[in-house]
């Protein structure tokens, strides 16, 4: 799935506006004030080549592309650009979103008006969940976060893409809840609800 050729195509596609998607992501999360990010799913980095003077990007994806790699344990944020869709086990992200103070996430919403199977982002085998904004802040309460902004800044030139910031709820007991022990001990049933809410 995620070759040369696939890769070569994003880097076609999304050269020419890369530069605007990203400079509207750091003025997304520009309030908490990070100065030590993961971007987790970095692609081919733009998120770090753009960043703020005095803010150090880690990059981490699956493809081999130069990355840092995650140098830190804990991180003032922890980005998924158009990452957590893709994502088949949500469980090898439970240790880096246990240390996060925020989390910052872009991804594709369907609208209410609109069929699944005929929808843009309806990617069968690219794309392995579907979520609504409810089952999405629903899964990072599960991890102790709660949202604290929301919005479709990148839309257009993109669409249905939704952009959320989280922040880590400390009075929230999320890991040691019913959610942890599904999400991170092998149990299948939150991922199944979440995407049945999302339809």
């Amino acid at each position: 799935m995620y070759n040369l050729e696939y890769y070569e195509k994003m880097l076609r596609q999304n050269s020419g506006t890369a530069e605007k998607i990203n400079k509207i992501r750091w003025d997304f999360v520009a309030e908490c004030n990070p100065k030590i990010v993961l971007d987790y799913g970095s692609g081919v980095g733009w998120f770090r080549a753009w960043r703020p003077e005095g803010v150090e990007v880690d990059t981490y994806d699956i493809a081999t592309y130069p990355q840092t790699g995650q140098r830190y344990i804990a991180y003032d944020l922890v980005c998924f650009w158009d990452v957590l869709e893709h994502i088949p086990n949500f469980g090898i992200i439970f240790d880096i979103l246990k240390e996060a103070k925020y989390v910052a996430l872009s991804i594709p919403i369907k609208p209410d008006n609109v069929e699944l199977v005929t929808w843009k982002h309806f990617k069968p085998g690219e794309h392995l969940h579907y979520f609504s904004e409810e089952t999405l802040d629903l899964f990072f309460k599960i991890y102790g976060f709660i949202p604290i902004k929301k919005g479709y800044p990148e839309c257009p030139p993109r669409q249905d893409i939704l952009s959320v910031l989280y922040k880590k709820d400390n009075t929230a007991t999320g890991t040691e809840s019913w959610g942890y022990s599904n999400l991170h001990k092998g149990g299948r049933r939150p991922k199944r609800e979440l995407s049945r809410m999302a339809d």
